[in-house]
Parts: structure tokens; sequence; C-alpha cells
């Protein structure tokens, strides 16, 4: 019975990170669209097919969802500039298009509600949203500007 129990455990510990991964990406694509308040975690619960209790198993608020779906988002800008900036080590004109592009790709997703409501709702995800991009922006442009300035 207690390995029985032991397996169980396990293999729901094993399944948490996809199930965490989904509910990220489920979120980043409603709060992102629809901004933080438009968004119900009830709504997330019936998108994603499990209960609130589940939901709040995973995220104990809407706030710390919110912060775990800026860290996933900020995770994949950083690794496709990275990518980018690799890509065109030697071309500095093409890196500055790939790295803008980037950017824009990127913050085309990004709808004003979100920033208004997260501004305004959760004040701590905003001063996060406000460091990353500037620590993106200054390590990744300010790498590009430096190592162009030394070729002249």
């Amino acid at each position: 019975m207690v390995a029985q129990q032991h397996r169980e455990t396990s293999a729901e510990s094993a399944a948490e990170p996809g199930v965490r991964a989904r509910i990220v990406d489920a979120a980043r694509r409603q709060f992102l669209a629809h901004g933080f308040r438009g968004v119900t975690m009830d709504d997330l619960a019936a998108q994603l097919g499990m209960s609130k209790k589940t939901l709040y198993a995973h995220f104990t608020s809407k706030t710390v969802l919110v912060e775990a779906v800026l860290q996933a988002k900020f995770q994949e800008v950083e690794t496709d500039l990275t990518a980018i900036a690799a890509e065109y080590s030697t071309d500095f004109v093409a890196q500055l298009r790939g790295l803008l592009a980037c950017l824009q790709r990127h913050t085309a997703e990004v709808q004003p509600p979100f920033v208004r409501d997260v501004g305004r709702d959760a004040p701590e995800a905003f001063r996060l949203i406000e460091r990353r991009r500037r620590e993106l922006i200054e390590r990744h442009f300010g790498k590009l500007l430096t190592a162009g300035g030394e070729k002249d």
C-alpha cells in the first residue's frame, strides 16, 4: 500500500511540470490578449478542463500566475534574442534588424488591456516587466552597439 501511494505521488509530481506549463501557456494567451482583469481563474479552469481547486493548487493566486506567465515570456524573449545574436554575430546590420524584429514580434502579442491592468492591479508584476525589459535591451542592444563601436 505504501509503495502504491509513493508511486502515485511520484507520478503526480512528474506530471506537475506539464500541468503547470499548460496552465501558464493558456493563461499567457488569455492574459496578453484580454488583460489581467478580463480573465478569471474560473475562465482558465474551464478552458483547461480542470477544477478551479486544481488551478489554485498550482498557482495560489492570479497574481502568482501572471508572474509565472511573465517569467515564461521573458525567458522566451531572452532565448530568441540570444539565438539572433549568435546567428548574426559578425553582421551588425543583420543582427540589429533581427533583434528589432524579434522584439516587435514579441511585443505584438501584448495587448494594451494587459499592460493597463497589470499596472493597476499587479504593480509588482508591472515593476518586473519594466526591470526585465530594461535588462534585455541593455544586455542585447548594448552588447551589439559596443561591439559595433569597437569595429570602427
